[in-house]
């Protein structure tokens, strides 16, 4: 009789409650396993009005989702790096849905910070890089779920032509 007293307190109810719930969340998360990552690319970029001397761009995303289950989001967090530096941020509360094989355009309003810039062109002026020739990584986060969000990451080289040395 002790025994089933103490599987009935209290505290051992909320222990079974606990290891249930843990067993059926990995098993949500078992679903995700195996899953391809999202494919993220920037759609396209519009110069915004500014605030003082930061510079602002809407970055369009394109999210292709290659999974069988749709995926909803509620919010976008975006950093880039540029040559390997921090270059610019921005945040977006807009929702939707990635549908399933299928893909949706985001905005993502970006700013890069005015001393940003200038240490940017300083570094820039002083690289080995190609001019015209960027290195860029974009990572970022698509808000929801029961995980709290799906991270995505896209890289590779901005190509600037026209801002060579004159002759070349």
């Amino acid at each position: 009789m002790p025994f089933l007293r103490l599987l009935l307190s209290g505290r051992s109810v909320r222990l079974v409650a606990l290891g249930v719930l843990t067993v059926l969340s990995l098993g949500g998360c078992a679903g995700w396993f195996g899953h391809e990552p999202l494919r993220v690319s920037v759609a396209g970029l519009e110069p915004l009005d500014s605030q003082g001397m930061e510079m602002r761009f809407n970055v369009k995303l394109r999210i292709q989702n290659p999974n069988e289950d749709a995926l909803n989001f509620d919010g976008v967090s975006v950093d880039l790096q540029l040559n390997g530096k921090a270059f610019a941020s921005g945040v977006s509360d807009q929702h939707g849905t990635v549908p399933r094989y299928g893909e949706t355009l985001v905005n993502v309003p970006l700013t890069v910070p005015a001393f940003t810039a200038l240490r940017q062109a300083f570094s820039l002026a002083g690289s080995d890089t190609p001019p015209g020739h960027y290195p860029y990584v974009l990572s970022g986060r698509l808000a929801g779920g029961m995980t709290g969000g799906t991270r995505f990451l896209d890289q590779g080289v901005l190509s600037l032509p026209g801002l060579g040395v004159a002759g070349q």
